[in-house]
Parts: structure tokens; C-alpha cells; sequence
């Protein structure tokens, strides 16, 4: 009887586990092992859940847990937590994995290797970073640890620092604590992922929600009490009491293991892998927030860690392991965040972007409703879309609104996967019911204010 091959996972969420359990559907254990480490106490769970958790929407913790350790053993796939792997041998097909609660180390032998170590949080070289009560927000026991936290202590006032996604939800999860919340951050707008003006959308939206916002000022420091906790965030221009720190200055691809292997990295950090999930190590795969992927728009590197991305990339990585095919194509940024009941929403390339990829543009920002304006409950909503000019070929689109304003962003996405002009968009046919949308919808209004604008733009020759 053939040995067994031997699959090896580093990483047990979204990426890791997806492609071990399609290796697994596609080969049994009588032809395939398949080991994975996971240095936390959790696998297989949502961490976008976590800013959910932490403000009570979600108050059971299991909820966030899609299967767990019991189960995937169930189906032949030998989970262990608490271990983490420290070294690759890729001339020896090992991996090093000690336990991080102690029991010493040992080498792993693997015939594929799955490298799906996730990202970091970024985490400021700043005088008391490291005090208790500031928290990055990454894995599931982030978020046991804040709760824990605001649980034990019962903090008045809570300090965000950084104004992205995670920095955006969880000062939401502070709000709805009832605490007293400031964001501070070293540039000028939150969600920097917006153009300015949507931008100042989303601030003048926070600031009615009580949250005081101190932009364009960067952290000097932080204070701690004489238990070593946080007191207090410092910026040139004030010092701002605190008995939370949440930073939120988004995270970089975890890829250190694979660089000090010889794991070939990308320009954004991220692993480098071609469309199968291969990277150019012999049979050592990657996924997740830890890789690099093509966007499809610019066509350059990207590293966007996004749960969606990691669970489609170890899917695809799982299929090739099981011996199938499949390919991730890449991405085209679309992401969705919520602060209270203010919707916020991106696709494709904000105006800087396209400007960095060479693209000459004309946007149209427009301002509807989210459903008929006689309907109870209809709210405004911004819409932006951008254009390349002369061709019309949309680039990119922001939304910024309230109730079903957000999730009007999938069409706009689609319509960048296909490439269409904001011409051919006028034409699409999307659904209308009065308490769903106005008769014009705010994609259909955006799309042909943007066709008028690239048509003028033609006749003027300029």
C-alpha cells in the first residue's frame, strides 16, 4: 500500500481551514494526513465578528465559530491549538511547531505545505504601546480580552487610534458600551480608503454620533497608571484620558516565516502565489491575509485583508491540494463597514489610486434616497462613482449612507469584474419596490450623471 501523503496547514481560520477541509472532501485519510497548528485558542471562527461581540450584539462567543476542534477531527483532520510553527525547512519538507503554553518542540514532516498565517495588526514603536488596556484587534482572543476588559473594569472612556474599518466598527462597539469615545488619527480623514469628500461624509456623521474626532494628529505617546494600565493617549496637541485603547491602524500580511524560509515576497509584504494558490517554493501554498493577489482594476499587487478573500483563496489551494483545479482571479477592493447606523462602502479604485495606476478619470457624486422619498424610513444616501475618461470603463465607486444604503455596492462591484462603462450601466435592470429603493436608484442616477459627464468631456476635446 502507497504511504500517505502528508498535508501540513500553518494557520487554522478562514484560509487554513477552508483548504484543509476541501483537500479533505476531495481525499480521504486513507490517502491524505492532514495536520494543522493554530497558536490561539480558537479556529475556524468569524473575526469580523469581533467588533460584534465586543459590543454586545453578539453576546455568546460560539456564535463566531463555525466548527469546532471535535468537528474537523471527526472528518480526519488531526486540529491542534496552542501550537504555533517557528521555522520552515523547505530542503527538509519540515516545519519546527513548538507549544506556545510550553511541551517543547518538535519537526513536522509535510509533502504539501499550507501557509495561511493571516496578518498583524500594526501595532505603533511608541513610549507605552505595549501597556495593558491597548489592544490591536486581530484573532478571536482580541476580542475575549477587550470584553474581558470593559467587563472587570469598567472603563469611562475609551481612545480608537487609527480611523480604518476595525478603528470605524469598534468605536461603534464603544458607543453602544456607552462609553465616551474619541479617534485620533494621524491623517486627515477616516477611511482613507475614501476620497476626501465621502470622507468628510463619514466624519461629519461620527461627530453626530458624540464621538469627538482629533484628525491630522499623531500619537506621541501613552500614559499609563501605577498598575502599568493605559491612562491617557498623548498627541503634540492634547492628552486625552483613557481607560481603552483600541488601535486601529489596520495590519500587514504575517509572511516573516515565510521570508526567513525563502518563501518569495511581493512588494505589499504579502506572499507571493500564482493563480492555483502555488507559491514558487516547491509544493508550499499560500492563502489568506498573509498573500499578496492581483487587482483587477489596476492590475498591481494588493494585500486587502478581508475574510471573503481568505475563505475563496483557501478554497481554491484546498481543490489544486485535493487534487482538482481551481484559480482565484483576484480582487477588485470592494469592502463594507458600519459605524452605528451610518453604512460606508467602497469597490474598485478611489481617485488617488487611479491617478497612482495611470488612469486620467471624471467622478460624479451624487445624493438619493435609499428607497421611494414617500416611503417611512427612506434616508439620503451618497453615491460617487469614477470613470475613466474618454472609454467610460468604470473604475471605482464610494457609498455613503444609512439603511440599505451599504450593500448597493455589490452591483457596482460587478459591474468592475465585467468592465463595464458607465454608459452600459444606465442600462441595467435593477430591482425597484418602494421600500426598497426610489424608481430611479441611486446606482442608475450615479451611472448616467458619469455617462453625461465622460460625453461632455468627449465633446469638449479637452
Amino acid at each position: 500500500m502507497a504511504a500517505r501523503a502528508r498535508l501540513f496547514v500553518i494557520g487554522g481560520d478562514a484560509a487554513g481551514m477552508s483548504a484543509a477541509s476541501q483537500a479533505r472532501r476531495l481525499r480521504g485519510p486513507d490517502e491524505l494526513d492532514i495536520t494543522v497548528v493554530e497558536r490561539g485558542h480558537h479556529a475556524s471562527y468569524s473575526a469580523c465578528g469581533i467588533p460584534y461581540f465586543v459590543g454586545g450584539v453578539v453576546d455568546d462567543l460560539g456564535k463566531l465559530i463555525a466548527r469546532t476542534p471535535a468537528e474537523f477531527r471527526d472528518r480526519g483532520i488531526d486540529l491542534r491549538l496552542r501550537e504555533e510553527a517557528v521555522e520552515i525547512d523547505l530542503a527538509g519538507g519540515r516545519v519546527r511547531v513548538r507549544g506556545v503554553d510550553g511541551g517543547g518542540e518538535r519537526w513536522e514532516p509535510y509533502d504539501d505545505l499550507m501557509v495561511a498565517t493571516g496578518a498583524v495588526p500594526a501595532r505603533p514603536r511608541l513610549p507605552g504601546a505595549d501597556a495593558k488596556g491597548v489592544h490591536g484587534v486581530q484573532i478571536l482572543d482580541d476580542g475575549v480580552a477587550i470584553r474581558r476588559l470593559l467587563e472587570e473594569r469598567a472603563p469611562r472612556r475609551a481612545v480608537v487610534v487609527g480611523g480604518g474599518y476595525i478603528g470605524l466598527e469598534m468605536a461603534e462597539a464603544m458607543v453602544r458600551r456607552g462609553l465616551e469615545v474619541s479617534l485620533v488619527d494621524a491623517v486627515d480623514q477616516p477611511m482613507r480608503t475614501l476620497d476626501p469628500d465621502m470622507g468628510a461624509v463619514v466624519a461629519d456623521a461620527m461627530r453626530g454620533l458624540g464621538i469627538k474626532l482629533y484628525l491630522g494628529e499623531p500619537v506621541e505617546g501613552f500614559d499609563t497608571g501605577p498598575d502599568g494600565h493605559v491612562s491617557a493617549v498623548r498627541t503634540a496637541d492634547r492628552t486625552l484620558p483613557a481607560g481603552l485603547v483600541v488601535l486601529g491602524l489596520g495590519v500587514r500580511p504575517e509572511s516573516a516565516l515565510a521570508r526567513v524560509a525563502g518563501i518569495e515576497i511581493g512588494p505589499t509584504g504579502g506572499i507571493v502565489t500564482d493563480r492555483r494558490m502555488r507559491t514558487p517554493a516547491e509544493r508550499v501554498w499560500a492563502a489568506g491575509d498573509c498573500v499578496e493577489t492581483r487587482h483587477l482594476v489596476s492590475g498591481a499587487p494588493v494585500a486587502i485583508a478581508l475574510g471573503t478573500h481568505a475563505n475563496k483563496q483557501g478554497r481554491v489551494a484546498g481543490i489544486n491540494l485535493g487534487g482538482g483545479y481551481a484559480t482565484f482571479p483576484g480582487v477588485v477592493g470592494t469592502a463594507v463597514s458600519k459605524i452605528c447606523r451610518v453604512e460606508v462602502a467602497r469597490t474598485g479604485l478611489n481617485e488617488r489610486e487611479a491617478a497612482a495606476a495611470g488612469f486620467e478619470t471624471l467622478s460624479v457624486t451624487v445624493e438619493s434616497t435609499t428607497r421611494a422619498g414617500y416611503h417611512p424610513g427612506a434616508t439620503t444616501m451618497k453615491t460617487k462613482l469614477i470613470a475613466e475618461r474618454r472609454s467610460g470603463r468604470l473604475l471605482g465607486a464610494q457609498i455613503v449612507g444609512e439603511e440599505n444604503a451599504a450593500k448597493r455596492i455589490d452591483g457596482l462591484a460587478i459591474a468592475l469584474w465585467n468592465g463595464m462603462t458607465v454608459e452600459q450601466m444606465t442600462g441595467l435592470d435593477l430591482g425597484y419596490a418602494p421600500p426598497f429603493a426610489p424608481v430611479w436608484d441611486p446606482v442608475l442616477i450615479a451611472a448616467r450623471k458619469a455617462a453625461d459627464a465622460v460625453e461632455a468631456d468627449m465633446r469638449s476635446g479637452t
